[in-house]
């Protein structure tokens, strides 16, 4: 599965969280530490540039949050960042550099690079979305599986156990999720790749692609 490395699916210059990746192949590595990360990396943020707000909680000065928007700790919000009405963040969360995080979206556990947008009721949990990803309106990331079994990365008959309960998606750089698309439990979009609309993804989208859907991936032009 060398397409679903973190060498290839992102550019580590674009986020602030390039450490917590350090010594890791798989991007779903990087889940159950981001937690311990925030709270390491937040005290050594530049208080000209962030401001800590409440409990484990830093923001950029440059960045806006909306007053309607719930913010729960840990917490890194980027410089620039927008954080809008009614934008719920639930903690865990790594909100990068310029990105956006919309109407009544919620985030839980989760690395936004820098870019990013999520602006239109997305659910986001247990994922990471690489340098100028984007989900359109209503787009999700489903974390648990039905059955409540331990997630597994397929890539044709390649298989990665990852001995996780909750993993929402791992979406390289310049991925573009079309409006109300499911993206189940497990699934890997490899970079510059688009997903039509009202799609239900699973298992891995390889990079410069297009998934019409199931079955059905074509080459970018």
């Amino acid at each position: 599965m060398q397409q679903c490395t973190i060498k290839v699916m992102y550019d580590l210059n674009r986020t602030i969280a390039a450490g917590l990746f350090e010594g890791l192949t798989y991007p779903w590595e990087a889940l159950p530490k981001i937690k311990d990360y925030i709270l390491t990396l937040g005290p050594t943020l530049d208080p000209e540039k962030f401001e800590k707000r409440g409990e484990d909680i830093w923001v950029a000065k440059s960045a806006k949050v909306a007053a309607s928007a719930c913010l729960n700790g840990p917490l890194i919000i980027d410089e620039e960042a927008e954080i809008r009405h009614c934008a719920f963040v639930r903690g865990s969360a790594i909100v990068g550099k310029g990105s956006v995080v919309g109407n009544s979206t919620e985030l839980k556990n989760v690395v936004l690079f820098d870019s990013v947008q999520v602006p239109h009721y997305n659910y986001v949990g247990d994922s990471i979305l690489g340098y100028k990803s984007h989900m359109g309106a209503g787009s999700i990331t489903s974390n648990v599986k039905s059955d409540k079994t331990l997630v597994v990365v397929k890539d044709g008959t390649e298989e990665i156990a990852t001995g996780f309960k909750k993993f929402g998606a791992m979406l390289g750089d310049h991925v573009e999720v079309g409006c109300n698309s499911v993206l189940n439990p497990g699934t890997v979009i490899c970079p510059d790749s688009n997903i039509y609309p009202l799609s239900m993804v699973r298992g891995v989208v390889p990079a410069k692609s297009i998934y019409k859907k199931k079955g059905e991936i074509v080459a970018k032009d």
